[in-house]
């Protein structure tokens, strides 16, 4: 089940929906009478316990949750489950005041136990097979078989959550949740179980027993969602069927106009669909009374790599920021440990994205320019607005062949194109064919919306205008939803 289906819309999402509302009456009640602020110690207990009142609420989203989980994939939710059940007795093991147990020795062996554990379970699950194909042709022959395995919805993104929960307790940075359904609805909240954004368990903890539901939330969790669905729905996938039937042509017919037109409406296809998602995640959370993190800030307004990457899956950055960059020495064991430790964190994130060689080239080749503006590159760019916008949106671009051919020799393919087009002008069909009005009307939308309309019209916000436009959204994305064939998220491929 996804975010934008026909059966989430209209069955899933508006029955949990009003039985979370019902779950949550008693506590709205109960934090109705609450006293102010001159009221007795007393008082003030009973208003604590009140808003602890969301435990009917958090079964019920747990039970909504794997539910969700189990609809996708449900030969693998007994993994998410073990996953959950593991996390929460090593997490007890770190956070115990028990003399026997609180030892540096004894925490680290548990951490590392910890980090085997989900580590473990993200490598046999998504990099079995890359590592056993890296081996075979290494040593030239058959090491290890190759075997069928598929990749858990979401094993990613509860992996880091897990990792980043440990780290934290070990660093004493948060006590070990007591509360295993806590837990388990931190790890399967179906908002943000398949792609995100990666919550820290520090953020999140304090939402499960303390978070209020009102109008305003609700509303902007609804707008939210809506727009979210339309970039999905009305951009992303019309821009994603003119990209797939370029990639899909025989390569000879590939010429330099169809190669640019991939890659600009690839770069807005991904865009689109990952911040699309997390427009809904953000929206949903909002609708239950949640705050989740935002993953994008208009990257595509980026003027440098390293800025592109402050503004883009900014939960997944943080993560490699917080729990690989800065334990491997961050910058501040001199510059030449600085671009190492670049290249190690893209060459992990390359990783983290799929598992080939050809995901890890992609990381280097992003960290490449990150070292080269740390170099000098990035105060020559200061000296005009424009090229460096231009110089951005360029690396990003041709980065996004890499990750869109799946294939280095075909990447290059495109790239000869794109580079050298008055070697690559003919092919056996018209651009118009492919590209009809209905897609650029979808790639220049996608172009303004990519920060130009936002900054343009901020008195639209929250005006009777943008309620008027949300409703059009929703309405154009239920008639595209119900004319087109399901298209999933690109995301939920990593």
């Amino acid at each position: 089940m996804v975010f934008s289906s026909m059966i989430f819309i209209w069955a899933f999402l508006p029955i949990v929906f009003i039985l979370d509302r019902l779950a949550g009456l008693p506590a709205r009640v109960s934090r109705a009478g609450r006293p102010g602020r001159g009221a007795s110690r007393r008082g003030r207990v009973s208003g604590k316990r009140a808003l602890e009142k969301n435990i009917p609420q958090n079964i019920l989203l747990l039970t909504a949750s794997l539910f969700f989980y189990a609809w996708g994939q449900p030969d693998y939710l007994w993994l998410l489950l073990v996953s959950i059940l593991a996390d929460y007795l090593l997490g007890r093991l770190l956070g115990s005041e028990r003399k026997a147990l609180s030892g540096r020795t004894v925490r680290l062996v548990v951490l590392l136990a910890g980090l085997l554990v989900n580590l473990g379970i993200l490598g046999y699950y998504k990099y079995f097979n890359f590592f056993a194909n890296t081996l075979n042709r290494a040593l030239g022959g058959q090491i290890l078989e190759m075997r069928q395995i598929a990749l858990p919805m979401g094993v990613s993104f509860f992996t880091f959550q897990a990792l980043t929960y440990l780290v934290d307790l070990y660093r004493k940075k948060i006590p070990a949740e007591k509360n295993i359904l806590n837990m388990a609805l931190y790890f399967s909240f179906f908002p943000k179980i398949t792609q995100g954004p990666i919550e820290k368990y520090r953020d999140f903890a304090p939402q499960l027993a303390g978070r209020r539901q009102t109008l305003q939330k609700t509303g902007e969790g609804i707008r939210r969602f809506v727009y979210g669905l339309a970039k999905k729905v009305l951009i992303a996938d019309t821009l994603g069927s003119c990209v797939d039937m370029i990639y899909g042509l025989e390569i000879a017919n590939v010429n330099a106009a169809f190669a640019w037109a991939a890659a600009l409406f690839y770069s807005l296809q991904l865009y689109y669909d990952f911040s699309g998602y997390s427009d809904m995640a953000v929206g949903l959370g909002g609708m239950f009374g949640f705050r989740l993190s935002e993953n994008f800030d208009y990257p595509y307004l980026a003027s440098s790599i390293t800025e592109f990457w402050r503004r883009w899956h900014m939960t997944l950055m943080s993560w490699f920021r917080e729990y690989l960059y800065f334990p491997l020495g961050g910058s501040r064991k001199g510059k030449l440990r600085t671009y190492l430790n670049i290249f190690i964190v893209f060459m992990a994130s390359g990783l983290w994205h799929g598992a080939s060689w050809d995901f890890i080239c992609w990381g280097m080749y992003h960290a490449v320019f990150q070292v080269a503006e740390r170099l000098g590159l990035g105060k020559l760019l200061e000296r005009t607005r424009v090229v460096k916008h231009v110089y951005a949106c360029l690396v990003v671009c041709v980065g996004w062949v890499f990750f869109r051919a799946g294939d280095m020799l075909l990447a290059f393919q495109h790239l000869k194109r794109m580079f050298l087009p008055w070697m690559y002008q003919t092919s056996g069909y018209a651009l118009q064919e492919i590209v009809d009005h209905r897609a650029m009307l979808a790639f220049v939308c996608a172009v303004l919306g990519c920060g130009i309309i936002q900054k343009a019209f901020r008195r639209f916000r929250d005006s009777a205008a943008e309620l008027v436009f949300c409703m059009a959204l929703l309405a154009c994305s239920i008639l595209s939803m119900v004319s087109s064939t399901y298209s999933a998220f690109l995301y939920m491929n990593f």
